[in-house]
């Protein structure tokens, strides 16, 4: 799925630190959600208000390496097939890399064929180019290193 909404970032903290993050939903998402999002097998659900509801179910998790959500219910309001995310996976990559910790990050299925696609890639860019890379470091510095 090559089309497939995709993005990276690198920070300074540990690939265990990166995945103990990642895994901490809402420090880094706005909105509500229930449920958790912290072992293979967990599920949690995201709501936007009116415009965005969807649940989660982990199906990979590699502490320090790999992060796979399948998305088991979707209801998109402000785009014509409400359902467009449902069956899609939000995976997160994470490797060392120079010094580094890269997070790669794909929403396999979300495409540009998709209505929603342009303003869910607004949001997703939002969430992890920014957000996400703040709660990692603000996360770490907490635990006192």
């Amino acid at each position: 799925m090559s089309e497939s909404y995709t993005t990276s970032f690198s920070v300074h903290q540990s690939p265990e630190d990166v995945f103990h993050a990642i895994n901490d939903v809402r420090g880094w998402w706005d909105g509500e959600i229930e449920g958790s999002a912290d072992s293979l097998g967990a599920e949690f659900t995201y709501r936007h208000g009116a415009l965005h509801y969807s649940k989660q179910k982990v199906t990979e998790f590699v502490p320090g390496k790999k992060v796979v959500w399948l998305v088991t219910e979707a209801d998109i309001t402000f785009v014509t097939d409400r359902t467009e995310w449902k069956d899609t996976r939000v995976v997160f990559d994470i490797a060392e890399k120079d010094g580094k910790t890269e997070v790669t990050f794909t929403h396999e299925g979300l495409v540009p064929q998709f209505e929603c696609y342009d303003g869910c890639s607004d949001a997703w860019g939002y969430y992890v180019k920014d957000s996400l890379p703040k709660f990692i470091a603000k996360s770490r510095s907490e635990v006192g290193s």
